[in-house]
């Protein structure tokens, strides 16, 4: 059998997004992410072993050392199957409110069409989407479409009896961008190794 050793001081970064649920904390500090999602720290890990472990397992999140992204600020990603989990309650405005910035969720999952993104600045909930494309329900629409938002697709307002939603993994993607990072353009070598956390 071999072993492979990783170098942590010249891991690259690992792409994400498919199949998938993170946070964006603007700012954030890696430790204290875990710290307030209530999740144990199990310490660094390689890139491609940390995404691996949040996208396989339900119980594991990942989260990133800060990263430059939109509006010339950083953000700490965390990402996990874990956040997709039916009793995982992730609530932005209480984590946004805990760690005094802001938080951003996204989630999207191609094989149900299920698309959610949501935004919370200082403990105050700015934005909420969420969308069921196998039902073509609009499930969430809290406050307006940003110029993000509008580019990927979204009308400036929703009504439910004249509105019709076409929002694809891509268009997450795209409104991630424009509000911290895109996820799946990650690569490069990294400025550090991830951190995981788990669930008791």
């Amino acid at each position: 059998m071999t072993t492979t050793v990783v170098d942590m001081d010249t891991d690259v970064m690992v792409g994400f997004g498919g199949k998938q649920a993170w946070l964006a904390v603007r700012d954030g500090d890696p430790a204290r992410v875990l710290e307030a999602l209530g999740l144990r720290d199990l310490g660094e890990v390689a890139w491609r072993a940390g995404l691996d472990l949040a996208h396989l397992t339900d119980d594991r999140v990942a989260v990133t050392p800060p990263l430059p992204g939109a509006r010339g600020t950083s953000w700490v990603l965390a990402a996990g199957r874990y956040l997709l989990r039916p009793d995982t309650v992730v609530d932005v405005v209480e984590l946004s409110a805990r760690l005094h910035t802001e938080v951003q969720f996204f989630a999207t999952h191609r094989v149900t069409e299920t698309h959610r993104w949501q935004r919370a600045v200082d403990g105050e909930l700015v934005r909420t989407f969420g969308y069921v494309g196998q039902t073509g329900d609009v499930t969430s629409w809290h406050g307006d479409p940003d110029p993000a938002e509008r580019s990927a697709g979204l009308p400036a307002a929703f009504t439910a009896e004249e509105t019709t939603v076409l929002v694809g993994e891509q268009d997450v993607l795209r409104v991630a961008d424009g509000w911290s990072i895109d996820p799946s353009g990650l690569d490069g070598r990294a400025p550090g190794p991830l951190r995981v956390g788990a669930a008791d």
